[in-house]
């Protein structure tokens, strides 16, 4: 590693470091040589694309780009004129309250996800062989939009998304990519009524227990790093659960980064899942990654869910014994488990907050409605 690429780390570092230490409405923006950050508002006027220079107190502050650039998205303004044109713009700072903020990109709703990317979450939710891919099939929500409950056992999993920036080949990974902030929110009872207990890592059920309406909220600010790869490295990545912090880990600790996550992306190429009456693949046209899709980067330790407990595989063996053998032993072990996770009400209840504030990325801030 020469002297320069070495001292760009260490620089990403210590900024992360200091970022993650922000109060909430209040983050760290990379200087333009480092990273494009971009945010989205809905004015009277219409939206508007806003390349930030500061997110402070919470409001945004930055540039007015999107007549210069004659578009509101970040994608098309970079597949447009380019990194280095888009960091020497100049003009007058504007600056919008956070409340104002909307989805920070024009996005898919088939996205690319990998599931016990960071070791220690694979030991909490007992998986041993993975990581692993699946699809993730659902529209993305602003930052502060509510998290349906319904009836769900509903789990969180703060995630960083790399944004394909335009069609890629999977098997030839681009210099550049999107960043932003994702929550996998996910449905433990609907995932652990549909995976394969015998094999986890097939990805079986995950895209049923992860993609109800409501369940990718994403991050307010897009970020287009000069160094995608020394950049997603330092995040930083946080998830507080009414105010407490529940998740904490730095990208470089996942297994898979972007390149191999895109690897395996191809070698899956024809595999399929089933998912609400018909079956879905990951989201490749013509074996290339669609411009806009997301990949999920994977979630650190720290979810609610930490596997099956030893009393609900006794009382689940019970309920067999007795004469539930019209249903498999891992059915009746999985209703004993959701049963007892209902009483005890771990899951996110009506009227909890789940925050997640990264520096140089942004946040999230989610009330979880009824």
């Amino acid at each position: 590693m020469d002297i320069l690429r070495f001292a760009g780390l260490l620089a990403m570092t210590l900024l992360a470091a200091t970022a993650a230490r922000a109060e909430f409405g209040s983050v760290e923006i990379a200087p333009v040589a480092e990273a494009l950050t971009f945010a989205r508002a809905e004015g009277g006027d219409g939206p508007s694309l806003i390349l930030v220079s500061s997110y402070v107190n919470g409001t945004v502050s930055g540039i007015d780009v999107t007549e210069a650039l004659g578009t509101d998205d970040p994608v098309d303004a970079y597949r447009s004129h380019g990194y280095d044109v888009l960091a020497a713009l100049t003009g007058a700072i504007v600056s919008v309250p956070l409340a104002e903020l909307s989805l920070p990109a024009r996005l898919t709703a088939s996205h690319i996800a990998v599931g016990t990317n960071f070791p220690e979450h694979a030991e909490e939710a007992t998986v041993t062989d993975g990581p692993f891919l699946f699809p993730k099939e659902v529209v993305p929500t602003r930052f502060n939009a509510e998290i349906p409950a319904g009836d769900a056992l509903l789990d969180y999993e703060v995630e960083l998304c790399f944004v394909v920036l335009e069609a890629i080949d999977p098997g030839a990974p681009p210099a550049r990519a999107g960043l932003m902030l994702c929550n996998d929110v996910t449905d433990r009872a609907a995932l652990m009524r549909h995976v394969d207990p015998n094999d986890v890592t097939s990805g079986k059920g995950f895209t049923t227990g992860k993609s109800a309406p409501g369940f990718l909220p994403v991050g307010n600010l897009f970020v287009i790093p000069r160094d995608l790869r020394a950049f997603a490295a330092a995040v930083e990545l946080r998830l507080y659960r009414n105010g407490e912090l529940k998740q904490s880990a730095r990208q470089s600790e996942a297994i898979w980064d972007f390149d191999e996550l895109l690897r395996q992306t191809k070698a899956r190429e024809s595999t399929i899942w089933a998912y609400d009456g018909r079956m879905v693949g990951l989201p490749l046209v013509d074996g290339r990654v669609p411009a806009r899709t997301a990949l999920l980067a994977g979630t650190p330790d720290g979810t609610i869910f930490k596997g099956i407990d030893k009393s609900a595989m006794a009382l689940g063996a019970w309920d067999w014994i007795a004469g539930g053998w019209d249903q498999p032993v891992t059915a009746h072990v999985v209703e004993r488990q959701i049963a007892k996770e209902r009483a005890a009400k771990r899951y996110l209840q009506p009227g909890e907050r789940v925050r997640i504030a990264v520096g140089f990325l942004g946040e999230i801030d989610s009330t979880i409605a009824p």
